[in-house]
């Protein structure tokens, strides 16, 4: 009974993590090739914030549902709110972190120059030979 109790909890948790990580990393690259494919090379912060968003919001509550609602009996209520909360602070994250990383994401481009970033993003997507 002890261990079931200790050690029982901390199962949902890990089952719950990587079943929500698993399900939001497959969502998140899901709607940032549906939003590449409406907007073209144009936007990245768009793709990027876009995705996360949806992502997110998928992560904040499938992690609560399986590790608290199924694995320790939350009502839906407490995993409504718990899920609320976490994903307000993920979203207002994503917002504020956005610019920087498009400031950055400008500044690497301005040190190796343009030719070799572009070329960069094809060799990480598997298609250096189109360069």
């Amino acid at each position: 009974m002890a261990f079931e109790s200790i050690f029982g909890q901390g199962m949902w948790i890990i089952l719950g993590s990587l079943v929500a990580f698993l399900v939001s990393q497959l969502i998140d690259v899901y709607v940032f090739h549906r939003i590449k494919k409406m907007t073209g090379e144009k936007m990245i912060w768009l793709r990027s914030t876009g995705s996360t968003l949806v992502s997110q919001l998928v992560d904040s509550f499938v992690v609560l549902f399986i590790a608290f609602k199924i694995g320790n009996g939350w009502s839906w209520s407490t995993v409504l709110a718990v899920g609320v909360v976490n994903y307000i602070y993920k979203f207002t994250m994503a917002i504020i972190l956005t610019p920087l990383i498009a400031f950055i994401q400008g500044r690497i481009e301005n040190y190796v120059g343009h030719d070799l970033a572009k070329k960069m993003k094809l060799q990480a997507m598997g298609l250096e030979n189109e360069v």
